[in-house]
């Protein structure tokens, strides 16, 4: 790795490292929002997939966003993104200290929003930044790399949120829940600022890495119907892993933070492997493959999920497993960046189909968590899970249709 290191010129390792504390505050923000809402607020699962909504719209904006920063090159798009988490997260640490919900809820809306924003905005300049920096029969590789800094940086997020919470046991100083200190809200969310403000100066600071010219604002072919459709299917199938995954450790297990964060530096820790290697089998076996053979392996996470608390201590084991498991997962979704990136008709077009994919993504992240709070609520969570598997036979329906032009060299 050194010597790898060695041949990366300062600007694309400044790059890498802006990742890695792109990483970090969203390690801080996704161990500790779930558990943040329930000590805080001690809502249903119903209200928690309607907070979905506002969360998720920044996604669906997410092209807009992009067009109406089309004059900024990536890299300065990026540091804006990462700017808003920080901003977001700052916010979202002091909430806690607002004693009257009624005002304290709007107001964490409001930034949660605003970490939204960052978030998805960071998701496309990640992805084609990262993949301009190899020609076309490495994108896999050189997305796997990239993803893999951002885990380095999951881990140090994770760890904050872990040492905080668990090791040192920060005191509370925020409204008491049944006469009990609630976790260390008030520390970890800055924290994650702090790294989110990090990853938007080394953003700033770079240059001559990725597109620096105009960008197209929007790109809607029908020639990238098939991506579009993967990309909405996997807007639905995440957003219930993100959305109940999570809800199902805290409240039907009763989990807290420390056991998120001790999970993500594990999930983190398997991803440094992972990663790297399902970039290089998008290259070898192409996306098709790798794209069902993660829709099959979601099926049998969903049943987990479900069904696990029938099991006692070995279904909480189970559930621990897949969501790491989960987590690697995630990473597939490099598969459909580098399909759309070999069927573009103008490198050009990447950016923005990227773009378009993750706001048609949360098009469906925006429903989904509200129908699936509904089935929770009215059913049980079991049948959430039971709808995301029928998610995933249809994700490995369509992955089988993908078909990779040749080059016309090789024609």
């Amino acid at each position: 790795m050194r010597r790898r290191l060695k041949s990366v010129s300062p600007q694309v390792l400044v790059f890498l490292l802006a990742l890695a504390f792109t990483g970090a505050q969203g390690g801080v923000f996704h161990t500790t929002f779930n558990n943040f809402l329930a000590d805080t607020y001690d809502i249903s699962a119903g209200t928690r997939g309607l907070l979905e909504f506002p969360r998720e719209m920044p996604g669906l904006l997410v092209t807009l966003f992009a067009g109406l920063l089309v004059f900024l090159p990536e890299t300065r798009v990026g540091g804006i993104a990462l700017f808003c988490t920080g901003i977001g997260l700052l916010g979202l640490g002091g909430v806690g200290f607002i004693e009257d919900v009624g005002v304290g809820w709007p107001i964490m809306i409001l930034f949660m929003f605003v970490w939204s924003i960052g978030n998805h905005l960071i998701m496309p300049v990640r992805e084609s930044v990262g993949m301009s920096l190899g020609d076309e029969s490495q994108r896999g590789r050189k997305l796997g790399q990239v993803r893999t800094f951002g885990a380095f940086g999951a881990i140090l997020g994770a760890g904050a949120v872990w040492l905080i919470t668990d090791v040192f046991k920060v005191p509370s100083q925020q409204l008491t829940l049944a006469g009990q200190p609630m976790p260390a809200y008030w520390l970890v969310f800055p924290c994650g600022a702090l790294f989110g403000l990090i990853g938007a100066v080394l953003f700033m600071r770079i240059r001559n890495v990725g597109m620096q010219t105009e960008r197209s604002r929007l790109i809607i072919r029908r020639r990238y119907s098939l991506y579009y459709v993967l990309s909405a299917l996997f807007g639905a199938r995440k957003q219930i892993f993100i959305t109940f995954a999570p809800w199902v450790l805290v409240r039907i297990f009763g989990q807290p933070p420390a056991t998120f964060a001790k999970l993500w530096i594990v999930s983190a820790l398997c991803s440094l492997l992972f990663i790297p290697t399902v970039g290089k089998l998008i290259d070898r076996f192409g996306e098709r493959a790798v794209l069902m053979v993660d829709a099959v392996v979601i099926i049998g996470v969903c049943m987990v999920y479900g069904f696990a608390y029938h099991w006692g201590v070995i279904g909480l084991w189970l559930t621990f497993a897949c969501y790491i498991l989960d987590y690697l997962l995630f990473s597939v979704g490099m598969a459909r960046s580098t399909y759309v990136s070999k069927i573009v008709t103008d490198p050009d077009h990447i950016p923005a189909s990227v773009s378009m994919g993750v706001t048609l993504d949360h098009v469906m992240g925006m429903s989904v968590p509200a129908l699936g709070g509904y089935v929770w609520m009215t059913y049980g969570h079991e049948w959430v899970f039971v709808g995301a598997a029928g998610i995933a036979i249809l994700m490995c329906i369509f992955a089988s249709r993908i078909r990779i032009p040749r080059p016309a060299a090789e024609r």
